[in-house]
């Protein structure tokens, strides 16, 4: 039997996009994927947050994207700023992406960890698998996340064996 576009069309547009996006939310859970503490800091102030939507675009020149959630309580830091440190985390950092993961406030979050600072002035955490400080280059739109590409200034590579993953909405270790 085969079916023709419009056909599907039509089914596609009997769900509501509630529905679509719940499909799309219970699809994803099933890809893994690092845990990583996003950072910023310099004229708006610092803060952080935990993503795991980060991933490599290029090696030349070395540039991240990384997707921020526009009603994101550390969006107008990160925007203002320009600038970000990506923090891989270890499998047993996993009580700082709870901290950066809630509404924890900025002080005890950073309060939780050692940190140091690169070129762009962003918070780079110790012990992290790896992390890389980055300038935001370009921000687009990605509805209600901003997606933004950043050059990598600079990269640290730490000695962790395992690292924190997250599956199935839940932490794993790998």
């Amino acid at each position: 039997m085969q079916i023709s576009f419009l056909e599907k069309d039509a089914a596609m547009e009997s769900k509501t996009a509630e529905q679509r996006s719940l499909d799309y939310r219970n699809a994803m859970s099933q890809l893994a994927g690092a845990v990583n503490i996003v950072t910023t800091d310099g004229p708006e102030g610092r803060a952080g947050f935990a993503a795991t939507a980060v991933c490599s675009v290029s090696d030349n020149p070395p540039t991240l994207l990384v997707c921020l959630n526009k009603n994101s309580s550390t969006y107008r830091f990160v925007v203002g700023n320009g600038v970000i440190s990506v923090n891989t985390l270890s499998a047993d950092q996993e009580p700082l992406s709870n901290l950066f993961g809630g509404k924890t406030p900025t002080d005890m979050r950073f309060a939780a960890g050692e940190w140091k600072t690169l070129e762009t002035g962003s918070p780079v955490l110790a012990g992290a698998l790896c992390s890389f400080d980055c300038r935001i280059r370009t921000i687009h739109d990605g509805g209600t996340h901003d997606i933004l590409v950043c050059d990598v200034l600079e990269t640290v590579a730490g000695e962790g064996e395992e690292a924190l993953i997250y599956f199935k909405r839940g932490y794993r270790q790998l």
